[in-house]
């Protein structure tokens, strides 16, 4: 098997692997409060916290809105959130690899890959 398609199938097994373990594992994660929300309960300040600027965003609380089961709303949150990590490190990926090949001087580095 040739290296990139080693590679390719090395990737893909990574996000399948991490896709599956966000949808069927979050769902088990305790909904007590954990860490500051536990600290602002515990010293009485927890009234006073307001929402976040993304509070009303689809996926806000580790769930889809437009979801009504609980558990699929949560395995879904987490499957779109692995989507969007490895589209972000993906993209930061091609910009640092154009960058590092402009400032080589490398063609092969630089050019699109294809």
């Amino acid at each position: 098997m040739k290296r990139p398609v080693r590679f390719a199938v090395f990737l893909l097994a990574g996000l399948a692997l991490a896709a599956a373990l966000a949808f069927f594992v979050s769902p088990q994660a305790s909904g007590e409060p954990d860490g500051l929300n536990r600290v602002a309960i515990e010293e009485g300040f927890a009234e006073t916290e307001a929402d976040h600027a993304l509070a009303d965003t689809p996926t806000a609380d580790y769930g889809v809105e437009a979801v009504d089961d609980e558990r699929l709303s949560t395995g879904l949150a987490g499957v779109i959130g692995v989507a969007v990590t490895f589209a972000a490190a993906g993209g930061l990926m091609l910009v640092v690899r154009r960058a590092a090949g402009r400032s080589s001087g490398d063609p092969d580095r630089s050019a699109a890959p294809g």
